[in-house]
């Protein structure tokens, strides 16, 4: 089943495509705002159908913040189009525009050709967005407002434990024996020290606030 991401501040028009789309046999993700379309991109749609004038962050921006990570077509939805504004959307990473009031069936036909045409080169990557920090799963980077962290290779094994299970508590102990092994010499007071370092890499960037420490028990990854 292929999936589709609407997002248009415009509660209708999010309820009226969502219908349609899954009535066509779409999986189909909702957003209402730029910070949820960012969001919701992370779950790797097959298309997203972007509406341009959005609270939060317009289409232009959240197409511009996902793009190298997300590698379906993306299509902005306006009610009015200049040249600068095509210009600026496929600048931004879009691959078409649809005038509202726009036609459902049209909207459905170029909808599935972009999907098809995108699977014949797809490659999906496992990427989670938290606010500024971005986490490419795939090739183990995290990127922080396009500026890429440079992380030994424990220090992101523990990020990926943490923000893969975003809001569930780690003590020490598991954190060693999941990314050191059972087996490994050495203990887990080690742990505090890298996420020290993890927290100084983050906060140059303002972006420590992921990584919370819950005394006397361990710690978790917060959005």
């Amino acid at each position: 089943m292929y999936s589709i991401l609407v997002a248009d501040d415009e509660k209708d028009v999010v309820e009226l495509l969502k219908d349609y789309f899954e009535l066509g046999g779409y999986c189909v993700y909702t957003a209402y705002n730029g910070p949820q379309a960012i969001e919701a991109a992370a779950k790797s749609p097959d298309l997203i159908l972007l509406d341009v004038n959005m609270p939060g962050a317009d289409g232009f921006e959240v197409c511009s913040r996902i793009r190298e990570y997300v590698s379906c077509p993306i299509v902005f939805l306006t009610a009015k189009i200049d040249d600068a504004d095509k210009i600026r959307g496929f600048a931004a990473g879009g691959d078409d525009y649809i005038i509202k009031p726009f036609s459902l069936d049209e909207l459905g036909a170029r909808a599935a050709a972009h999907i098809r045409r995108d699977h014949r080169v797809h490659s999906v990557k496992n990427v989670r967005f938290f606010g500024s920090t971005v986490i490419d799963y795939t090739e183990k980077a995290l990127r922080i407002n396009d500026n890429e962290i440079e992380l030994a290779n424990k220090e992101f094994r523990i990020i990926e434990l943490l923000s893969l299970n975003t809001g569930q508590v780690f003590d020490k102990e598991r954190i060693y024996e999941k990314i050191w092994g059972y087996d490994a010499e050495g203990d887990s007071s080690v742990i505090a020290e890298h996420i020290r370092r993890i927290r100084a890499k983050l906060g140059k960037f303002g972006e420590d606030r992921h990584i919370v420490t819950v005394w006397g028990v361990g710690y978790k990854w917060v959005k």
